[in-house]
C-alpha cells in the first residue's frame, strides 16, 4: 500500500534524471511498448496521438509505441501497422507533435515478428514452426537476411523523419532477432548461426545499420531478451556478450524482456510477483555501462523506487500501469502517489482485447484508448445522485460522478466496500485487487461522497433524489437439486470469504471462471516466506537467471496440493472455454500441476452424505467429497430496481444487477465511469 503522506523525497531515484546518448530524460521512468491495435481504427492517428499524449502528461519520459514492422513477412498479422512506405509514415507526425508537446520524448518500436507473423509469408532463421502459429516459417536465404537489416535501417528512418525520437529494436520475447540469437530455433549451418558470435550477427548488425543511417542524435533502445523461459534459450553469459556488442554497435539503453510468447512460465499475468524479474535486468546491467532498463510487473513507485535504489536498474519500463493510469508519473512527483490507479495485472481488457481484435483499454480505467469519448468538463446542472451497492460497479459511478460535480451518496448493506471485488481478493495472486478498492476509496473520499455503509438502503431512503443508481450486483445461483440443502453444500462466496473451511476431498460444482478461481484457491498452499522464490519454485524458474535460458526444471511439474480436488461442468465443451486468452492457460496449467481433476459432460443427480452422484459417459458415479462447492451461476439482486420504476423514480441499473454473467469487474467499472459521464 502507498504511504499517503509521502512526497517526491521518497521516490528520489525515480524521479531524477539521467543521460542516455545524447538525450536528458526527465526521469527515470519509460512507458513500454504494448499493442494497442489503435493504428487499425478510422480515426487511429488521432487516437494514438490523444493516448501518447495523456501519458506524457503523466510525465513519462520516454514512449514506445506498439510495434510497427520493418517489412511485409514482418507483420504480426495482415492489418500489422508496419514503417516500410516513408510517405505513410510521415502522417504519424501528429502523434509525435502531440507527444512532445507535452515534454516526453517518443521512440517507435521496429518488431519483425519472425515465425510469430500469422500469415503465410512468415519467415525464421530456421523452418521451425512455432507452437503458437499454424503457419509455417520459410527459412531466410543470405539475401533475406541482408535485406531486413536494411529494411530495419530504412524503418528507423522513416520513423525519424515523421518526428520519432528514437527506435526500439524489438530482440526479445521469442521475435525475430531473438530467434537468431539462440539455438532454439537457429539451427543454422553458415555465418549467421552455430556459434554465439554468429548468432548474435543478426541483431548487431541491425543496430549498427540503424545508427548509421540515423545518426549520432538518433536514441536507440534495443530490448534485449534477459531471460528466455524456453529449452534451448540463452546462458547468462551469451546474455552478457550479446549486451556488450549491442553497446559497441551504437544502443544507448538496453531495455530487458523476458519470456517468449510460447513459454510455459507467466511472465506479465497477476500470478507472477512484483518485480520478480529484477535480477534478470541486474545480469544485463552488470554487462555494460549504458543505462539498462527492468521491466515486467513494476507497478507501484514503491517497487520501481526499490529496483533503481539497489542499484539492480537505472530505468524502470512500465507499460499497462500506464494504461489503468496515464498520470503515474506526475502523482509521485506532486506527493499524491496513493492517487494511483494501480494495474492489476488481470490482462481482461488489454492483452485480450488485443487477442480478440479489439482496440486495448484497461479493466480499472475505461479511457484508456477511449480518450476521445470521455469529458472532463464538470456537469453544467449536476444532480443530487444515490447509488445503491459499493461494489466495483456502484465505486466506479460514485468516483467518476462525483469528479464530475454531482452530489453523491453512496449505501451499501454490508460495513465495508468492495462487494465481489472482496471475493476476488481471496484469490491467490488476486490480491492486486487490493489496490482497486484502495484506490476508489480514496477518490470518494478526495471528492466527497458520503458513504451510508451498513444501511440497506429503502425506498423510503431513495425519495428526493434526482437519479438513483442500482448496482447492487449479484447473488450465488442455488440449482434444483436432491440434497441439496446437505451440511457439505457451500456456495463459492461463503468458501473465498472464510466463512466456510473447505475440507480435504472437495467438488466443485461449476467449471467457469468462478469455478476455476475457487480451485486454485482451494489448491494452492500459501508461500512459506519469499513470494518471488516460490513463484520460481512453482514455474521452474533459475532465480538467478544463469542456466540455459532461465529455466530450473519442467514449467508443468507437479507440485504437492492442499486438497484432493474434482471440478464439474454440464457442458460438452472444454472446461475453462471461456477464461481470458491470455491468462487462461496459467489457471488451468496451475490445476493441473496441483492434481485437480476436471470433468465435463456431468448431469448431476443428487447429494447426500456420499458424495456428489453424477452420470459421466452414460455411467453414474459418485464423487466422494466432505465439501461440495457451488460454482454454478449468479442471481442478479434487482427487486428495489424494479420497485424504483414502479414509482417512477429515475432510475438506473448496472453490473451484476443489470446482467448477472460471472463475475465481471470489466464491465461493472466500464458501465459506471458511462453512465456517470452521461447524467
Amino acid at each position: 500500500m502507498f504511504d499517503k503522506n509521502s512526497g517526491s523525497p521518497a521516490y528520489a531515484n525515480l524521479l531524477s534524471s539521467i543521460t542516455a546518448g545524447r538525450h536528458r530524460l526527465r526521469n527515470r521512468v519509460i512507458m513500454g511498448s504494448m499493442h494497442t491495435r489503435l493504428e487499425a481504427e478510422p480515426d487511429g492517428v488521432a487516437r494514438q496521438a490523444a493516448f501518447y499524449a495523456e501519458r506524457a502528461r503523466g510525465e513519462a519520459a520516454v514512449i514506445v509505441t506498439g510495434g510497427f514492422s520493418p517489412n511485409r513477412e514482418g507483420m504480426l498479422d495482415y492489418e500489422g501497422p508496419r514503417l516500410d512506405d516513408a510517405v505513410k509514415a510521415l502522417k504519424l507526425r501528429p502523434i509525435c507533435d502531440a507527444v512532445h508537446a507535452e515534454g516526453s520524448l517518443i521512440c517507435a518500436q521496429l518488431l519483425h515478428a519472425g515465425r510469430y507473423a500469422k500469415i503465410e509469408e512468415c519467415v525464421a532463421p530456421s523452418a521451425i514452426r512455432a507452437p503458437i502459429n499454424r503457419f509455417s516459417p520459410r527459412e531466410m536465404s543470405e539475401e533475406d537476411i541482408r535485406r531486413t537489416i536494411d529494411d530495419f535501417a530504412q524503418a528507423a528512418l522513416n520513423a525519424q523523419v515523421a518526428g520519432f525520437d528514437g527506435v526500439e529494436v524489438m530482440g526479445s520475447e521469442g521475435y525475430l532477432i531473438n530467434e537468431f540469437a539462440v539455438t532454439h530455433t537457429n539451427k543454422r549451418e553458415d555465418g549467421w548461426g552455430g556459434s554465439a558470435d554468429n548468432r548474435h550477427r543478426f541483431p548487431v548488425e541491425i543496430v549498427r545499420a540503424v545508427r548509421g543511417r540515423c545518426g549520432p542524435d538518433f536514441l536507440i533502445i534495443y530490448r534485449i531478451s534477459a531471460a528466455d523461459l524456453v529449452e534451448g534459450g540463452a546462458p547468462v553469459e551469451e546474455i552478457a556478450a550479446l549486451a556488450r556488442k549491442i553497446e559497441a554497435a551504437g544502443a544507448d539503453i538496453l531495455n530487458t524482456g523476458i519470456g517468449w510468447h510460447e513459454a510455459r512460465v507467466p511472465t506479465i499475468a497477476y500470478p507472477v510477483p512484483r518485480g520478480a524479474w529484477r535480477k534478470a535486468a541486474a545480469n544485463v546491467k552488470a554487462a555494460v555501462s549504458i543505462p539498462v532498463v527492468a521491466s515486467n510487473r513494476i507497478n507501484t513507485p514503491e517497487i520501481a523506487e526499490d529496483i533503481l535504489a539497489s542499484g539492480d536498474a537505472d530505468l524502470v519500463s512500465m507499460a499497462r500501469p500506464f494504461l489503468a493510469d496515464p498520470h503515474f508519473v506526475r502523482k509521485v512527483r506532486e506527493g499524491r502517489a496513493d492517487e494511483i490507479n494501480t494495474c492489476i495485472a488481470c490482462n481482461q481488457a488489454c492483452l485480450d482485447f488485443i487477442f480478440s481484435d479489439r482496440p486495448a483499454s484497461c479493466l480499472v480505467n475505461p479511457r484508456a484508448g477511449r480518450e476521445m469519448e470521455f469529458r472532463d468538463t464538470r456537469s453544467v446542472s449536476p444532480k443530487n445522485v444515490a447509488i445503491v451497492g459499493g461494489g466495483a460497479a456502484g465505486m466506479a459511478t460514485a468516483v467518476e460522478a462525483a469528479r464530475l460535480g454531482h452530489t453523491v451518496t453512496l449505501f451499501e448493506a454490508k460495513d465495508c466496500l468492495g462487494g465481489q471485488l472482496n471475493l476476488a481478493r481471496a484469490v491467490p495472486g488476486k490480491n492486486e485487487f487490493d489496490e482497486t478498492l484502495r484506490y476508489y476509496t480514496g477518490q470518494m473520499n478526495k471528492h466527497g461522497v458520503s458513504l451510508r455503509l451498513g444501511q440497506r438502503a429503502s425506498l423510503d431512503d431513495l425519495t428526493g433524489y434526482d437519479h438513483v443508481v442500482i448496482a447492487t450486483g449479484v447473488t450465488p445461483r442455488i440449482p434444483d437439486l436432491p440434497g441439496i440443502d446437505h451440511p457439505n453444500v457451500v456456495t463459492y462466496a461463503e468458501i473465498l470469504t472464510g466463512e466456510r473451511e473447505a475440507g480435504q476431498y472437495v467438488a466443485i460444482m461449476g467449471a467457469g471462471g468462478i469455478g476455476h478461481d475457487v480451485a486454485e484457491f482451494l489448491v494452492t498452499p500459501a508461500a512459506k516466506t519469499n513470494e518471488v522464490a516460490a513463484f520460481f519454485q512453482t514455474w521452474g524458474v533459475d532465480g538467478q537467471f544463469r542456466s540455459v535460458g532461465a529455466l530450473a526444471g519442467d514449467p508443468l511439474a507437479n507440485m504437492p496440493a492442499k486438497r484432493r480436488v474434482v471440478m464439474l461442468q454440464r457442458k460438452t465443451s472444454k472446461p475453462g472455454q471461456g477464461l481470458g486468452v491470455s491468462t487462461g492457460w496459467i489457471l488451468r496449467n496451475a490445476l493441473r500441476k496441483h492434481g485437480v481433476e476436471i470433468l465435463a459432460g456431468v448431469i448431476y443427480e443428487r447429494i447426500d452424505d456420499e458424495g456428489l452422484h453424477v452420470t459421466s459417459n452414460g455411467k453414474t458415479r459418485v464423487i466422494a467429497a466432505d465439501t461440495i462447492v457451488l460454482c454454478t451461476g449468479q442471481e442478479p439482486e434487482r427487486a428495489l430496481y424494479e420497485a424504483l420504476v414502479v414509482r417512477g423514480i429515475p432510475t438506473s441499473i448496472i453490473g451484476g444487477a443489470a446482467e448477472a454473467a460471472e463475475l465481471d469487474a470489466l464491465r461493472a467499472i466500464n458501465e459506471g465511469h458511462r453512465l456517470a459521464q452521461s447524467l
